[in-house]
């Protein structure tokens, strides 16, 4: 076989392997026969679980930021890596198991900037490194010691950003200890964050370079079936309100019109108290024309133990992810009994 052949060949190959990544995150509650699942009392293990575990069948690094600049006018910014594996395992070289997906973002008031990266794992052009820590695809890089302090850079054709972030509180864990709870029939991820990073450095957008400031959250989450076989789609919260305190809360819709909710409450010190089902609510009070749909962009939020009633609004309603599995993540402000800020992501629209 002659080299073009045979790179025509590999080119197909991983075209149709990351198809399957795309395919994979719009079927969670699919089938993970040989995967590991997450089991209540699993103690976890750092600096090793901020790395990768190819065990399970899917995986993210997902770090938001709301951000100002001296003139006060405010920005989103999105990272995110994706893993997925199409078997429970890491192979060196081309037949690597392993694929990867990343969507970076920049949201202003009035436009919202998108890119979309993938690779095969193996070869050294994605992956993540426990210790020290660096997760990156291709120039796409977010890495620090211990996830303590981190930079963080990407770029897309209309924006770039160079930031450096310090954690300013301890890891969180939702759900019990960690193990956070989905569906009614008990489907579960691991799932902690570091909700207390502070945030500067330059966007770089059309009009020229910004030098910005302010708060960011990282989730990391890894499952192999964490969705019930009915569920379809999720709007996601995180909020930071003034004073210090956050909340993170998702609501799970499946086909029959019904949903799973779950939050976490967390104080400025970082002590956090997980709510069940019921506890969290979240009901649409705007919707936009985006993307040729309807979305929902103002909320009503609630959770009744902590006194918590509040308006979520987008920044821009038209912050829509273009991407293999298209969806709506942006900043949003808070206002009602909390006042702050926080970002929203939604599927399923």
């Amino acid at each position: 076989m002659n080299v073009k052949a045979l790179f025509v060949i590999l080119f197909l190959w991983l075209i149709s392997a990351l198809g399957a990544l795309a395919q994979s995150f719009a079927g969670l509650g699919g089938d993970a026969e040989g995967f590991d699942l997450p089991q209540r009392g699993t103690v976890f293990e750092f600096p090793a679980d901020h790395g990768a575990h190819p065990g399970y069948r899917i995986e993210w690094w997902y770090l938001t930021a709301n951000l100002r600049d001296a003139e006060g006018t405010e920005y989103g910014l999105q990272w995110t890596l994706f893993r997925s594996a199409l078997e429970p395992l890491e192979r060196p070289g081309w037949d690597s198991p392993q694929l990867w997906l990343a969507h970076a973002a920049v949201t202003t008031p009035s436009a919202h900037y998108v890119a979309e990266r993938r690779a095969r794992g193996g070869i050294g052009q994605a992956g993540v490194i426990a210790d020290p820590f660096e997760a990156w695809i291709d120039d796409w890089v977010f890495a620090g010691a211990d996830m303590a302090q981190m930079s963080l850079r990407a770029s897309g054709t209309d924006f770039a950003y160079d930031m450096a972030l310090e954690a300013q509180g301890p890891l969180v864990f939702h759900g019990d200890r960690g193990y956070s709870q989905k569906s009614a029939s008990g489907r579960a991820s691991y799932y902690y964050s570091q909700p207390f990073f502070d945030i500067s450095g330059i966007l770089t957008l059309p009009d020229g370079p910004v030098q910005v400031s302010g708060q960011a959250w990282l989730d990391r989450e890894w499952a192999s079936q964490p969705l019930g076989a009915s569920q379809v789609s999720w709007d996601w919260f995180s909020m930071g309100f003034e004073g210090g305190a956050r909340l993170m809360g998702f609501t799970l819709r499946d086909t029959e019109g019904g949903s799973y909710t779950a939050a976490t409450w967390i104080e400025r010190d970082g002590t956090a108290t997980p709510f069940p089902d019921g506890a969290f609510s979240a009901e649409p009070l705007v919707q936009s024309d985006v993307a040729g749909r309807k979305i929902p962009t103002s909320w009503r939020a609630t959770l009744p133990d902590k006194g918590v009633d509040v308006t979520v609004e987008a920044l821009n309603p038209q912050a829509w992810m273009e991407t293999s599995i298209p969806y709506w993540e942006g900043p949003v402000r808070i206002s009602g009994t909390h006042r702050g800020r926080g970002y929203l992501e939604m599927t399923g629209y």
